[in-house]
């Protein structure tokens, strides 16, 4: 599964230097799936394809977040989310709403990193 930010969050932003595939952003910040690696072309979202290059909205305005669809819970890099591990709050867990598998969760990290 994927891992949130809660509310509890204190904007420190601890988290979104470990995040080995740039899911985290700060508050307010847009983002795309071509932010910190050499994606290029479309990619799969959402059942269609879109520009990796494509600005989405941000997922909040308040706290740090994490883009679900590029969470890999740190699979195929270390054993455990770094974000949750550096967290001074323990504000990042398990988001129960995008449960993945393990053999998914390496398969979206090879999709991100080609």
């Amino acid at each position: 599964m994927a891992i949130i930010i809660t509310d509890e969050c204190i904007n420190c932003g601890a988290c979104e230097p470990e995040c080995p595939n740039n899911a985290i952003y700060e508050a307010g910040a847009e983002w795309s799936f071509k932010d910190g690696n050499t994606l290029s072309g479309t990619i799969n979202y959402n059942g269609e394809e879109v520009d990796v290059n494509k600005r989405f909205q941000p997922v909040s305005n308040d706290v740090y977040f994490i883009v679900h669809n590029k969470c890999t819970e740190c699979a195929g890099f270390h054993e455990e989310p770094q974000c949750a591990a550096v967290c001074p709050v323990d504000c990042c867990i398990p988001d129960p709403d995008h449960v993945e598998t393990q053999e998914y969760l390496l398969e979206k990290k090879s999709a991100l990193h080609p």
